[in-house]
């Protein structure tokens, strides 16, 4: 039963953190660290698949060798993150939801700034 529930959780996860890639109120990397341990708990095959067939698997097991993003990642984080939301905040005419939206981009920004990034050096 526990097996099924991480399953069900970790396939969850894997959708909505590919719908945060093209959504900017859906962070993709939370969902895809909580995809990752779910299925180490529970499937093999689908940890395997996560971390060497997906899309997000390169920055996955950077992530498990070195507790840090590779080098560019973060920039090109920050960059679909402004774009992403200078389209919504284009999109939205409500005032109160451009504050909201304001506020989690601000939010967001200051979560990737804090992430560390892996220098040359270290890959090696």
């Amino acid at each position: 039963m526990k097996r099924t529930i991480l399953n069900i959780i970790g396939w969850l996860a894997v959708v909505l953190g590919t719908l945060g890639v093209f959504l900017p109120l859906l962070p993709t990397t939370p969902f895809i660290l909580l995809a990752a341990w779910c299925f180490a708990r529970s499937s093999p095959r689908f940890h395997d698949w996560l971390l060497y067939r997906s899309w997000f698997g390169g920055y996955l097991r950077h992530w498990q060798l070195h507790k840090a993003m590779p080098p560019g990642a973060k920039s090109r984080a920050i960059v679909v993150t402004l774009v992403t939301f200078a389209f919504s905040l284009w999109l939205v005419k409500i005032l109160w939801v451009r504050f909201l939206l304001l506020g989690i981009l601000v939010c967001l920004l200051i979560f990737l700034w804090r992430i560390p990034v892996v220098d040359a050096k270290q890959q090696k």
